[in-house]
């Protein structure tokens, strides 16, 4: 009964927007049939994504086959992304990673950190947030997670500290610090590949550009959690977690190797010397090459779920584009919201929602599309409206399905759905306050 609730609310959200737009004189350029297929084919994937009825990467297949079916697009339209170099920047990323953790490198420097901590409850949790902020930047954030969160218990457990004061604010800290970087998290680099195909005159954000928020998010995070761990750490609670201490593969000389051509690659795209792509793919290619993985966990380390939701929704930017829709839905808001203040939080407001209740990288495919023609037509910056987007649907810490992290804490640390909701909101307030202090100074609204 929930979910058909749930279902028919999300209906209803989507239609009267739909309806609105109708009901605007369409510019010349706007095929109405067309659009309402767009909106229907948006609506029904907005839907699947949020009750997960199907996998995710399903759902993001049947939005091109649906959208070149009906017609809006030509097939090669639709499938065209598939090949797109950000697709083999993310799968070159998502290999390349995966070395490091199949060597030991990843394992073996958060092993290191966090024994430092000693028996201190405050060091440990501002070592364990430090640190997996810092491997979210550059790893996958639940790969990261999970290799840590053995470690963890182990060190809570030989320090008489129970691993709930710990594990949720070291989950939120892979969130804090996939804001960091562009390989830090997949909205990020979703977000970046479709702003590249929809508004290329504006180019693409930089590698460590997202630090302007990313870092200040994650040094408050870490301050005020040594500060106010009172307010701000869930109660000590008896501890459920049945994991055992992590065995670390012994990589040897493979071990350094890797964690070599990582941050060799991380030097390349960061100073440009080599396009991102070029970079991504040469040090997944380095990393097999040196034996430091096998081909086969290579590609047991890509997200595909990822990579599929990004192109498959890369085909709703062109459907969009085609039918007239991104115009129709530009007209209706700018007619409407002049103020680009106003404009910036109701979608941060949106975005910030939608990601507690689906999948973050779902959130930013949906919504990126949807306000890049609103700022183009009303002669703004799309800088700032994505990069809003992105740390936003990033910042998801109010449910356990918000995010892999989230969820991987939640049995272990013995925690409740109102626990998030409750040590979360905070986490919520504070990014959605720095996306308005920061991100508009950073990226002005005016081109």
């Amino acid at each position: 009964m929930k979910r058909i609730a749930v279902f028919l609310s999300t209906i209803a959200v989507f239609l009267l927007p739909a309806t609105a737009f109708a009901a605007v004189s369409p510019p010349q350029a706007v095929n109405m049939p067309h659009v309402y297929i767009v909106f229907g084919v948006l609506l029904a994937a907005a839907v699947l994504f949020f009750t997960e009825w199907i996998p995710l990467a399903v759902t993001s297949i049947l939005v091109p086959c649906a959208l070149s079916t009906l017609g809006v697009i030509t097939v090669k339209e639709a499938w065209i992304s598939f090949g797109d170099t950000s697709i083999l920047t993310i799968v070159g990323l998502f290999m390349l990673g995966e070395a490091t953790f199949a060597t030991g490198f990843a394992q073996r420097v958060a092993t290191m950190i966090i024994s430092k901590a000693g028996h201190s409850e405050t060091r440990l949790l501002v070592f364990a947030i430090l640190l997996i902020a810092f491997m979210s930047a550059f790893l996958n954030n639940a790969g990261v997670t999970a290799i840590t969160l053995p470690m963890i218990i182990s060190i809570a457990r030989k320090a008489h500290l129970s691993p709930s004061r710990i594990l949720l604010p070291t989950a939120y800290a892979a969130s804090f610090g996939g804001c960091i970087s562009l390989v830090g998290q997949a909205p990020s680099m979703v977000a970046n590949g479709i702003l590249a195909k929809m508004a290329p005159e504006y180019g693409q954000f930089a590698f460590f550009e997202f630090a302007w928020y990313g870092l200040p998010l994650t040094l408050i995070a870490a301050v005020l959690f040594a500060l106010f761990p009172r307010f701000l750490v869930p109660p000590a609670r008896e501890d459920v977690a049945e994991l055992k201490d992590e065995e670390v593969p012994d990589g040897g000389v493979h071990m350094w190797i890797a964690g070599g051509i990582y941050f060799l690659v991380i030097i390349c795209m960061a100073t440009g010397l080599v396009p991102l792509t070029s970079a991504a793919m040469l040090g997944a290619m380095l990393c097999i090459l040196t034996r430091c993985m096998t081909l086969k966990q290579a590609q047991a380390g890509i997200d595909w779920t990822t990579v599929w939701l990004f192109a498959g929704m890369l085909s709703m930017s062109f459907a969009m584009n085609k039918s007239g829709a991104a115009a129709l839905i530009s007209n209706f808001v700018v007619s409407h919201v002049s103020d680009p203040y106003v404009l910036f939080c109701t979608l941060m407001l949106v975005t910030a929602a939608l990601t507690n209740i689906m999948s973050n990288t779902a959130t930013t495919a949906i919504m990126v599309p949807l306000v890049i023609p609103i700022a183009l037509g009303a002669h703004l910056s799309p800088l700032p409206f994505v990069m809003g987007i992105a740390m936003n649907a990033a910042a998801c810490f109010m449910t356990p399905i918000a995010t892999p992290s989230n969820t991987l804490v939640l049995r272990p640390g013995n925690y409740t759905f109102l626990d998030y909701v409750r040590y979360g909101f905070f986490w919520q307030i504070v990014a959605f306050a720095l996306s308005l202090l920061i991100i508009p100074r950073v990226w002005p609204f005016l081109p």
